[in-house]
């Protein structure tokens, strides 16, 4: 395995190299917790259609500023704009609900007139009292039709102090996060120090294991910043615990190679350091490809059969996940082997 540590490494440089260009053109697209604003989520419970500048122009007599309208496929939209009181916003739910019901109407009245048209005489006389009947029945039609517009699944509303407390929040998260890893694997590694008789070998242990985890974050951030540029997805707090997750599984499944290591560093300490890595990566990689699949095949159904308001954190504990179990074989043990080469 060691012997192909250098195609590994190029592999994953690429990856990084990619998320982090990614990052620096098109950045993260961050949602209303980080920036302030209001977003707020409506379903269509009807067969209208509009798109997205039709929607801007029903909010236009409003002074909501600059607006930005996002459709799903499950015919839901979510409205971006400034921070607006209780008022603004039942005056938008209004102007959404009146827009949608006139469209209904144009609808059912489109309806109506074409199987109108598609009506043929049965005979040459048709008396006068059933002309009058049919024309009645036409408008009654449209008349007795119930309008459901819309339902709210969600709005929210954050002012700029608060975002930028999370932004600043997020990022003291990550950092202490990643200085307690490295203390607590160098305490916990603390007896592989004497055996390779180098008293920082601990603290390898500690950095191998925070390059593979900043490895996987990198990349997720560099994917997700592709979805927000080009699919307008917005990154909440929810996408903040997503990455935590994502570090602690990372860091969960390198230590599970790492104490492999250490115990047959204990107990090999004659042999050289890239079989002692070699075997022990051996030895563990179906338990971690197990543990990862399983993890991977609930995260799926979520994906897939779950809402949409989880969907994206889903996306990102897959996509985490799946490169930190490649990074805990493939990458920090490798690492390690390239700081310690032979005893």
């Amino acid at each position: 395995m060691s012997k192909y540590k250098y195609i590994f490494f190029t592999f994953s440089g690429l990856l990084v190299l990619a998320g982090i260009i990614s990052l620096a053109v098109f950045r993260l697209n961050l949602g209303v917790d980080f920036t302030g604003g209001s977003v707020l989520e409506v379903q269509l419970k009807n067969q209208a259609i509009f798109s997205n500048q039709e929607i801007k122009d029903s909010l236009q007599g409003l002074s909501l500023g600059e607006l930005k309208v996002r459709q799903t496929a499950e015919k839901t939209i979510i409205i971006k704009l400034k921070n607006i009181d209780e008022e603004t916003h039942q005056k938008i739910l209004n102007a959404l609900t009146e827009k949608i019901n006139s469209a209904v109407l144009k609808i059912e009245d489109q309806k109506v007139e074409s199987a109108a048209s598609q009506e043929q005489p049965t005979g040459n006389i048709i008396s006068q009292g059933q002309d009058d009947l049919s024309k009645k029945s036409a408008p009654s039609a449209v008349k007795t039709v119930k309008l459901p517009a819309l339902e709210e699944l969600r709005y929210d509303s954050v002012g700029p102090i608060i975002g930028s407390e999370l932004q600043r929040k997020a990022l003291i998260a990550i950092i202490v996060v990643l200085i307690v890893i490295i203390l607590y694997v160098a305490w916990a590694f603390r007896k592989v120090s004497e055996v390779t008789r180098d008293k920082k070998e601990a603290f390898k242990f500690g950095a191998a294991a925070v390059v593979a985890l900043s490895h996987d974050v990198l990349i997720v951030l560099g994917v997700f910043s592709v979805l927000g540029k080009f699919w307008g997805v917005e990154l909440d707090v929810a996408f903040v615990a997503a990455i935590l997750t994502v570090i602690g599984y990372s860091v969960n499944d390198t230590i599970v190679v790492f104490d492999r290591i250490r115990e047959n560093l204990l107990a090999r300490s004659a042999d050289i350091f890239s079989g002692v890595v070699d075997k022990s990566i051996t030895e563990t990689m179906s338990r971690s490809l197990n543990t990862s699949i399983t993890t991977l095949l609930v995260l799926l159904a979520i994906l897939f059969f779950g809402g949409a308001a989880i969907r994206y954190f889903v996306l990102a504990l897959i996509i985490g996940i799946s490169i930190g179990t490649y990074s805990s074989i493939f990458i920090a043990s490798q690492i390690l082997i390239v700081w310690q080469g032979r005893r």
